[in-house]
């Protein structure tokens, strides 16, 4: 059984650079897609719960002008979005890999709606609503967006099948006892 405990403690780590990055060493050929080896830390921009703003192509009113329907804002189903980007000039690259972390009483079907809800999104016009720090970069629709799930030793064996029998890339993540999930709490020097 997936407890909530394991999946915010996941979804936590993986948001933050270096924990996407060893996430991306589980699964290497999504780790070649960094465009720098050397310094992945500045290759990828990580978005967790991610929001993308999908634009609708301008149509014809019946009056013959144009009109464009406002572009919406919307999350994404998927817990994580990772972004490569080039180091040196700061610019999203073609690659974009969404992360599906097994939730508490999610089956496989549920698992991979959350996939195909994300593919349909994505096949929209669209443009990433980026992290404050990240702002200043070009967030178009990407050239291929590739999926990558999350699962647990205690997640039910048919999730794993299903994910298999889809062709649909995972990594299994141990199971924790409850001391390893405990954060230290910080202590107060009163003095």
């Amino acid at each position: 059984m997936v407890k909530q405990s394991y999946y915010e403690i996941l979804l936590a780590e993986y948001s933050n650079r270096e924990g996407a990055i060893a996430l991306l060493k589980q699964h290497r050929p999504y780790l070649e897609k960094l465009p720098s080896l050397r310094r992945p830390e500045q290759s990828i921009i990580t978005i967790p719960l991610p929001l993308v703003r999908l634009r609708y192509p301008q149509l014809q009113s019946n009056l013959g002008e144009p009109w464009r329907r406002a572009p919406d804002c919307v999350p994404l189903p998927c817990d994580l979005a990772i972004l490569m980007c080039d180091p040196e000039w700061q610019i999203k690259l073609g690659s974009e890999i969404l992360v599906f972390i097994h939730r508490p009483n999610e089956d496989f079907s549920d698992i991979l709606l959350r996939w195909r809800q994300s593919q349909v999104c994505l096949e929209k016009d669209y443009e990433w609503i980026m992290p404050p720090q990240e702002k200043h970069m070009f967030s178009e629709r990407a050239e291929e967006v590739c999926p990558l799930f999350i699962i647990f030793e205690t997640t039910p064996q048919r999730i794993q099948k299903g994910l298999t029998g889809a062709c649909l890339p995972f990594v299994v993540q141990s199971a924790w006892t409850e001391q390893s999930l405990e954060i230290p709490e910080l202590i107060n020097d009163a003095s």
